[in-house]
């Protein structure tokens, strides 16, 4: 916020009981963490959630009925009917249809439904298939510092210890490690198809996805196949990508020119490139896109959200 030069008047740090009394860093200064209670949310404007599901269903209510306008970070909200959820470059218009809650999406639905917005406005989008690349910042610094340690120990040609996955990330992928379903899909995956859905207003889009845990930091990569009604070459989906807000296309595989995790770690934008035509259908388009899923993919979507409600007049 401090970097966006967003107009907060001042700004409260709220926690649970454990970490009463602890400091923050803010804009150069420290805030003091206050007890999170049903009197907390008095005199604020903005009350920013990301403390998880439960939290978030106990106390997003209690924060929009004492006036604040909520954004959640969790997914406890995010498929309520009366709950917008929103990308600001894509549906920023449903900020006025909140009842005092506005959800963010997952860190891997922004990006990708940034994509398809842009691309949807020269042709409908017939089919999606996506798989995603995702850092272990996603599931928390419990699993970043497990990937660090486990990388020592196998330097050290120590055996690493597994606890915060279901399997050893370093020198590893992990397709799965979210809860199943009974179709074989899981929660992520399944979470990223609704929320697409919800966010595009398209409740009959064909998508499928498969999300995959990689021994990367921070960054989340997706490899996308696009189904549209006319054919969109690779050629007109740069120039339209490239035009498209909060993107940056990346796009010269004979230079080596292409977006990885590393390198869009602490950038705010969704990189695209690999962008070529799908050889197996007349109408498809194959793309491959990073984001820091900390910024654009977390802190950043949901600060947007509370510049355009201000810009919308919303708070």
């Amino acid at each position: 916020m401090p970097t966006r030069g967003f107009p907060a008047a001042s700004v409260s740090a709220i926690a649970s009981e454990r970490s009463v009394g602890s400091q923050v860093a803010y804009n150069g200064d420290q805030l003091t963490i206050r007890r999170l209670s049903e009197d907390a949310f008095k005199g604020i404007d903005v009350a920013m959630f990301a403390a998880g599901a439960d939290v978030s269903l106990l106390y997003a209510p209690v924060a929009a009925e004492a006036g604040a306008l909520v954004i959640d970070k969790s997914s406890a909200w995010r498929m309520k009917a009366n709950v917008p959820l929103v990308v600001p470059e894509v549906n920023g218009g449903d900020i006025h249809a909140n009842e005092g809650i506005i959800a963010s999406p997952n860190c891997t639905t922004i990006p990708l439904t940034m994509v398809l917005d842009a691309l949807r406005k020269r042709t409908p989008i017939r089919r999606v298939v996506v798989s995603t690349y995702q850092a272990a910042s996603g599931a928390g610094r419990a699993l970043m510092d497990e990937l660090e340690s486990q990388t020592e120990a196998i330097a050290a040609s120590k055996t690493p210890e597994v606890n915060a996955t279901s399997h050893q990330l370093a020198y590893n992928v992990i397709p799965g490690g979210w809860k199943p379903d009974a179709d074989g899909y899981n929660e992520e995956e399944m979470k990223l198809v609704a929320e697409t859905r919800k966010i595009l207003h398209d409740p009959t889009l064909h998508i499928a996805a498969t999300c995959v845990r990689v021994p990367v930091p921070i960054g989340h990569s997706e490899s996308v196949l696009i189904e549209t009604g006319d054919k969109i070459s690779a050629s007109d989906a740069r120039l339209i990508l490239g035009e498209a807000p909060g993107m940056i296309v990346e796009d010269d595989p004979h230079a080596k020119l292409y977006p990885t995790p590393h390198g869009v770690a602490g950038k705010d934008e969704v990189y695209v490139g690999r962008i070529r035509d799908d050889i197996s259908s007349s109408h498809g388009l194959m793309l491959w896109l990073v984001s820091d899923n900390l910024r654009k993919g977390a802190a950043l979507n949901a600060v947007q959200i509370a510049e355009h409600a201000l810009e919308m007049g919303v708070i």
